[in-house]
Order: structure tokens, then C-alpha cells, then sequence
């Protein structure tokens, strides 16, 4: 079971759940859809005893509220995540985003003034094209698809989740990752933050990513079915000073196919950028 996040703070009208863990460089883990800063936990307890380690939850996700009236696009969740590292008092942290927290951390640099140590970007949305058939589906039908019978939707959400991984995903580590989207408010929230998605929100920085100065590192699972391991190769020739590691045997969702892996590829970069800023142009490529 996951551990609840335990501070809150208001940011025009919603309620943003985050926690702090650990001493030291302030690191900001940003999660992605349909996920929570929950699938973070472990590797953030992993990174606390070296970092003072920052979780949230978007507004429409997690614990994060879900008013019905609240837009929980790419831009508003940039322009949120800028705000954050202000109200946080944080210049510089490293920053490590999955999947569209990606988007979000480019979008809070390269538009809204946020500046990192550095950047680790994991299996992310930054690439167009992204989404899927599903994606399109639910946005021109979202309202239907939030009437569903709870069980039906149970189901659909935990056969759509279980497509992001390479291996099986255990029971627990499943009802972790669903159970935010169960409920009235839930369902409905499900289907909001996939219909508000958008290529647009990354059309409008991905041709500024190669003004990015801080050092970027890429990682990616070998498997991932949602984003293809194509877009790591393409987002690391967009930013030329980055460097790039591929992860085997892991999917999409890599925290829970490659656990270890993961954990000890961002303790290595991190380390790194926490002690040697000489390294920041390095351009590389591990496998």
C-alpha cells in the first residue's frame, strides 16, 4: 500500500497533495499519466538518503483534487510546476520527470522561467506524434466514457495500465496505480485528463529544446510499448549535449519492470551532477 502524501498547498482553487523526504540537494520527481507520485515512492526513499527528495501529485491526479471545473492540461501543469519550485524556494533542483511530467518540466523551462541542476527525463512525453487510438477515442467521446459501469471501467483502466508494462504488474502494485481513478469522481477524472491531452503542448517547445543548457539525461526502457524507443534516440539528438541510456527488459512503466536498474542509473547521473558540473556537455550513449 502506497504512503500517503502529507502536505498540501492551494493553487487557484485546487488542493496540490506533496510530500518532502530525506537531507540534502533538493531532487522534484514529476509522474505521468494515468500514474501518481506513488509509483515514485520507492525510488524516492531510495534517493533520500543522499537528496532532500520533493513528490506531488498534479491537480487530477493522486491525491491531488479533481473539481470537474479545473483545466489539467500540459500548459496549466507547467505553468503549476514553475510555481511550485518558487513556493518551495527552490533555484536550481534536479529534476527527474516520466512520462508527461516530462512535458510538464519542459514546459516550466523553457516557457515559465524554471531553471534545474539538472534534467533526468524517463520514457517521456516530448516527442510528437504521442497518444494513441485509445487516446482519440476517449477525447471525442469522454462524457460516455465517464458513464460507465464502475466494474467495466475497473477494467478497462487496469487492461490499459497493464500495456505499460513489459512484465506482469502484481496485484498490489496494480490497485496502487487504479484504485485513484475509482469512484464517481475518480471515473470522471480518468477520462478529463485524457480528453484535455495534447500534442500542441509539446508542438510549442519541441523545436526550443536545443536551447536547454542544464545537463540532460535520457533513459528509456528497451520495451516500452506506449512511447517507442525511437523518440529516446530523436529526444537526445534534439538536445545535443545529452546523454542517453536504454534499459532492457522495461517497459513504459520501468519504476515497476526495472526497479533496481532504474534506481541505480538515477543514483549514478544524480550523483554525478550532485558533484561534477564538468561533465554537463559529455554526449553519450550506454545500453
Amino acid at each position: 500500500m502506497s504512503v500517503p502524501l502529507s502536505r498540501s498547498l492551494a493553487w487557484r482553487g485546487r488542493s496540490i497533495a506533496w510530500d518532502r523526504l530525506g537531507q540534502g540537494p533538493a531532487l522534484v520527481l514529476l509522474h505521468g499519466t494515468p500514474w501518481s507520485s506513488a509509483l515514485w515512492r520507492p525510488i524516492a526513499e531510495a534517493l533520500s538518503s543522499r537528496f532532500t527528495v520533493y513528490l506531488w501529485d498534479m491537480p487530477g491526479y493522486g491525491e491531488s483534487s479533481k473539481a470537474a471545473e479545473h483545466e489539467v492540461d500540459l500548459g496549466t501543469q507547467g505553468e503549476l510546476f514553475a510555481h511550485l519550485l518558487r513556493e518551495w524556494e527552490l533555484d536550481r533542483p534536479h529534476v527527474v520527470a516520466h512520462d508527461v511530467g516530462g512535458a510538464v518540466a519542459l514546459r516550466a523551462r523553457l516557457l515559465h522561467g524554471a531553471r534545474y541542476a539538472s534534467l533526468c527525463l524517463v520514457d517521456v512525453v516530448a516527442i510528437s506524434p504521442w497518444g494513441s487510438p485509445f487516446f482519440t477515442l476517449v477525447a471525442q467521446h469522454a462524457d460516455v466514457f465517464a458513464q460507465l459501469p464502475p466494474a467495466v471501467h475497473r477494467g478497462a483502466v487496469e487492461a490499459y495500465v497493464g500495456g505499460a508494462a513489459h512484465r506482469p504488474i502484481d496485484a498490489a502494485a496494480l490497485a496502487m496505480l487504479v484504485t485513484p481513478w475509482t469512484g464517481t469522481e475518480g471515473q470522471a477524472a480518468f477520462y478529463r485528463q485524457i480528453a484535455q491531452a495534447d500534442e500542441r503542448f509539446t508542438d510549442e517547445v519541441e523545436p526550443a529544446y536545443g536551447s536547454i543548457d542544464e545537463p540532460v539525461h535520457v533513459v528509456w526502457g528497451a520495451q516500452d510499448a506506449w512511447i517507442p524507443v525511437d523518440r529516446a534516440h530523436r529526444l537526445h539528438a534534439a538536445i545535443p549535449h545529452s546523454t542517453l541510456a536504454i534499459l532492457p527488459d522495461a517497459g513504459h512503466l520501468v519504476q515497476l519492470d526495472a526497479p533496481e536498474a532504474l534506481t541505480a542509473e538515477l543514483t549514478r547521473w544524480t550523483e554525478q551532477h550532485r558533484t561534477d558540473r564538468r561533465s554537463r556537455h559529455r554526449g553519450e550513449t550506454r545500453t
